[in-house]
């Protein structure tokens, strides 16, 4: 096992490595590269925001920011207990103990495990919704609410029961170096996550219909067109009977790639909606869900090595009341320590994830600015967007680097006058 947990290790940090090389280089740190006339503007929430605006802004941010930071704080004591006491072991023994098949054992752990962390998150997601719902952000029902916890914990189940039945057989089939099998499972099931989403789990929670001919379709497919990114269909999700927040995507490969937009977005001017379709136009042609589902399969796998060394570890099995010489290594009773290992992984690697998603957003901003001419509409948007998703306009670090994956309102608007200013047109003024 000592050799096993050797080669896992090193492959490990070959991958991981790669990724942050790959990562590295690729990252558009510089969306606006140039020498910039007077210097790139500063963000400035005062020039662009009226003071009452920035009052709710903040009011929404005290309001919205306890139930967050109680959320993950709970829920990582209670992944942590599980894992990393025996408590998860025999709690998941009870849970099994009604059959000897494997595999209805796995998927009973499964169920039970995802479950019981699902009701631990649930009163501080209710105490999240009650937030949303009381600054008009959230236009749901409760029972329309409770009906999409239920498919987003389907879908815990579905995607969490593929992985740990593939998983725990390489386990029993070969239990010191299942970890190789695993990577390379990780990263396909990524992979194949990705490009199903789209055509699987969107419909689920969303209804979607064809904007209906019209100047507005006309001008969304010809920017396209203009922009080199083949768009099948222009589509409207009602996404207003949810929120009132305002978006728009550019979803799929190939034949099913399609522009999104909410139906909340209808309402806006149309020189706001190109602009937001011509931000999302450049995700495309930088094939940014791509290069980012690649990427993320790439760590996926490095992290999969890192699992088999937490999962072989005689201490942590100790811990987690499991046998220490991992003879038991297909046991479901470990599922409880697999989880607090990839829940730690996910939380270490989330602040560098919206590190370099916050620079390609930037850069599609960018595309954006290149493709419309138009930074006045683009400020204007941002202001919209921020000021109707009631965004912070003065993030702090802690909150920039937990769940940032966008720069905020006023940054992207300091960025369209940096851009004015590296392309002679005259700078959008503020409010």
């Amino acid at each position: 096992m000592r050799r096993a947990r050797r080669a896992a290790l090193i492959t490990a940090a070959v991958l991981l490595t790669a990724v942050a090389a790959v990562l590295a280089a690729t990252t558009p740190w510089n969306p606006l590269p140039g020498r910039v006339p007077g210097g790139a503007v500063r963000p400035d929430p005062e020039r662009d925001f009226a003071p009452a605006e920035l009052a709710r802004s903040a009011a929404f941010d005290q309001a919205i920011t306890p139930p967050a930071y109680a959320g993950l704080l709970v829920g990582l004591l209670a992944v942590g207990l599980l894992g990393l006491t025996p408590l998860g072991a025999r709690l998941l023994g009870a849970c099994t103990g009604w059959t000897r098949r494997r595999t209805l054992r796995l998927v009973t752990a499964v169920i039970a495990l995802t479950t019981l962390l699902r009701l631990v998150a649930l009163p501080f997601a209710v105490w999240r919704e009650s937030v949303l719902r009381r600054y008009g952000l959230s236009v749901q029902t409760w029972p329309s609410w409770l009906l999409d916890q239920l498919k987003s914990l389907g879908l815990t189940w579905v995607i969490w029961t593929v992985a740990a039945l593939a998983l725990f057989a390489l386990a029993r089939r070969f239990p010191r170096y299942w970890w190789t099998g695993a990577a390379v499972g990780g990263f396909a099931l990524v992979v194949a996550v990705s490009f199903v989403y789209p055509v699987v789990v969107e419909p689920l929670f969303n209804r979607f219909t064809s904007l209906p001919a019209g100047r507005l379709r006309t001008e969304l497919l010809q920017m396209a067109e203009r922009d080199g990114v083949p768009v099948e269909d222009v589509l409207v999700a009602d996404a207003s009977r949810r929120t009132t927040a305002l978006n728009a995507y550019v979803s799929g490969f190939g034949s099913t790639r399609r522009i999104v937009v909410y139906d909340t977005l209808l309402s806006s001017p149309p020189e706001r909606i190109r602009s937001i379709v011509a931000h999302e136009l450049g995700h495309a042609k930088r094939r940014d869900v791509l290069h980012g589902t690649l990427v993320g399969a790439l760590s996926v796998s490095g992290c999969v090595c890192l699992l088999f060394l937490v999962l072989t570890s005689p201490r942590l099995r100790r811990r987690a009341g499991l046998a220490d010489d991992g003879s038991d290594g297909a046991d479901p009773r470990q599922l409880a320590l697999l989880l607090a290992a990839v829940t730690v992984l996910t939380q270490l690697g989330g602040p560098v994830q919206n590190l370099v998603s916050r620079r390609i957003e930037a850069r599609a901003d960018a595309h954006a600015l290149n493709l419309t001419r138009d930074p006045a509409t683009f400020v204007s948007m941002q202001r919209e967007l921020s000021i109707r998703n009631l965004s912070d306009l003065r993030p702090d670090p802690v909150e920039y680097a937990l769940w940032f994956t966008h720069p905020s309102g006023p940054e992207r608007i300091a960025m369209a006058r940096t851009w004015a200013r590296l392309n002679g047109v005259p700078e959008p003024r503020g409010w």
